[in-house]
């Protein structure tokens, strides 16, 4: 569930274990993400992503170098197994977000919108009532995190 100012330790790992995570908060937003460049990235039809402060989230080991394949957005990899492990878009200031699917709480952490819902594939459908941002979600992104537009 998104932070609501309460202290919360996240934790997480790559699949093969070598990069750790810690999160000292909540995360502010959990989100899936249908654009093309989040499936490629993940290997999945649905990525869903947890929104944490840039401070509040530390590897084990560091991150190490970035990818950068699309202009504006880096991306970090597990140096061992290959593990999508970080991403930072430069419309989204301050924000980390994760892959879901590191983190040790996961169940608990359901996604509460979609972003580029247009962009999803036509054989998947949703019954549920998240929000549902045809393009970009930036500006509820951003709003999660206290900011306006971006």
């Amino acid at each position: 569930m998104p932070s609501d100012g309460q202290a919360a330790t996240i934790t997480g790992r790559c699949y093969c274990g070598a990069t750790t995570l810690a999160a000292t908060a909540a995360p502010k937003i959990v989100t899936y993400c249908h654009c093309s460049d989040c499936k490629r990235w993940t290997g999945a039809p649905l990525p869903a992503f947890a929104g944490f402060a840039d401070e509040d989230v530390t590897f084990t080991p560091a991150r190490g170098p970035k990818l950068s394949v699309m202009p504006g957005v880096d991306r970090w990899f597990c140096r061992t197994c290959g593990s999508p492990l970080a991403a930072r878009f430069d419309y989204l200031p301050g924000q980390i977000y994760l892959p879901l699917g590191l983190l040790d709480q996961a169940d608990a952490l359901p996604p509460q919108a979609h972003a580029h819902y247009g962009a999803r594939p036509p054989w998947l459908h949703f019954d549920d009532d998240t929000a549902k941002d045809a393009g970009s979600a930036r500006d509820r992104l951003n709003a999660s995190f206290g900011g306006g537009d971006g």
